[in-house]
């Protein structure tokens, strides 16, 4: 099995004025020659991290990571409750991803990106097809409402007593029916989110956390806690932009990223995605894969949503072979 690239710090970073107060930002690796590569992070607002970088050989390309608005270290912070979130959508994400292209000068780039950085990966892409040559996605998903209700509830079923505490994380003054949807239970998560008391914040995103472990949680080889242990303001950052992305469905008319997945035709991709991923099913890569005629799936056997050994090593074949393809 491939070992990950040793790592490496930026050459080159800065803040970006996307407008609206936020300043995202960005940072630039590997050979500055090299073909260009955008790793877009998921969450919504998990933020990037220097071992993303590290799937990618640095001497052949130009590797560009950014925080994505109100997380990271991208300002202002949705930690804050009195950050404003009405500018902070994916499609304010998908015209900053294009703002950042051109700053870099770059003329088109290989997107790189899973869970939900693969929905935004697809919004770019169906939006700016001209500007990519190739896109690499590990955990496949396109926040339909379906999705979505399948990550907050439907999974539920293999583990009802954690989906009740998720559901009694919203207190009973919260004016929360008890017939409510799951966009009714996730726009209550993020009111509490926003909430000025900061004990009312943090067990919020306590709660949320620890539901979103416990889908993780059969997964071999995943570390402890992965979304619970992180620190206080990522995580409730995490919480407040997930929350509010999701309740909102991502802004995304239900099924359009599949509906328009033929203007990503003549853009090759490779789908890598482990077959025991509960909260990501495979379904959903394999609706993607029969509509894009241009990309390839690879199921992963011993894989959920977190990865392992055998997801890393498709995913950087996959990055070594598009290395070597001109980009023009």
């Amino acid at each position: 099995m491939p070992e990950l690239h040793p790592p490496i710090e930026p050459y080159d970073q800065g803040t970006l004025d996307v407008g609206d107060g936020n300043l995202v930002h960005w940072e630039v690796c590997g050979n500055p020659e090299g073909k260009p590569a955008l790793v877009v992070h998921g969450g919504p607002g998990s933020g990037c991290g220097p071992g993303a970088r590290r799937a990618f050989d640095p001497a052949r390309y130009r590797i560009v990571q950014f925080d994505q608005r109100g997380c990271g270290r991208s300002t202002p912070h949705a930690s804050d409750p009195a950050t404003d979130m009405r500018h902070n959508t994916t499609w304010h994400l998908v015209a900053d991803m294009e703002r950042l292209r051109a700053h870099l000068g770059i003329d088109r780039w290989l997107l790189f990106g899973g869970s939900w950085g693969s929905t935004l990966i697809l919004a770019y892409a169906e939006t700016h097809p001209e500007r990519v040559s190739e896109i690499v996605i590990p955990a496949v998903t396109m926040t339909r409402r379906s999705e979505i209700d399948w990550l907050y509830r439907g999974v539920g079923r293999f583990f009802p007593e954690a989906w009740e505490r998720f559901r009694a994380g919203v207190p009973a003054d919260a004016g929360l029916p008890e017939d409510a949807g799951v966009p009714e239970l996730l726009a209550a998560y993020a009111d509490l989110m926003a909430d000025p008391d900061p004990r009312v914040r943090e067990r919020a995103a306590a709660t949320w956390c620890a539901w979103e472990d416990t889908v993780v949680s059969l997964e071999e080889g995943g570390r402890a806690r992965p979304y619970g242990g992180r620190p206080t303001p990522a995580r409730q950052a995490l919480v407040r932009i997930a929350a509010h992305y999701f309740s909102h469905a991502a802004w995304l008319e239900e099924g359009a990223l599949l509906r328009d997945a033929g203007r990503l035709a003549g853009i090759p991709g490779v789908l890598i995605h482990g077959r025991l991923d509960l909260g990501s099913p495979l379904v959903t890569a394999w609706e993607l894969l029969r509509v894009w005629p241009d990309a390839e799936l690879v199921v992963v056997d011993d894989s959920g949503h977190l990865g392992s050994d055998t997801m890393r090593g498709a995913t950087m074949a996959a990055l070594d072979r598009f290395a070597g393809r001109p980009v023009g």
